[in-house]
């Protein structure tokens, strides 16, 4: 997914404002995580998020991730 589509940044600013879960399946692997925020590092967006169980900050660019759904 080189680019998320409007619905999708709606969705995950959505999810940012609510504190709400988003799941991310990039390279085979699924991360289901609270986006904190989308920053730009380098031309490159990527999401701030925090691990609901462990608390541990995690930072996925956007440009790596297969999918991207909000978990409701």
């Amino acid at each position: 997914m080189a680019q998320l589509n409007t619905k999708q940044y709606d969705a995950l600013e959505m999810a940012i404002r609510d504190g709400s879960r988003i799941v991310i399946f990039r390279r085979g692997s699924e991360f289901i995580v609270i986006p904190l925020a989308i920053r730009l590092k380098d031309s490159r967006e990527m999401i701030e998020a925090r691990h609901p169980t462990t608390g541990h900050s995690m930072t996925l660019f956007l440009d790596e991730v297969d999918s991207l759904d909000v978990v409701r």
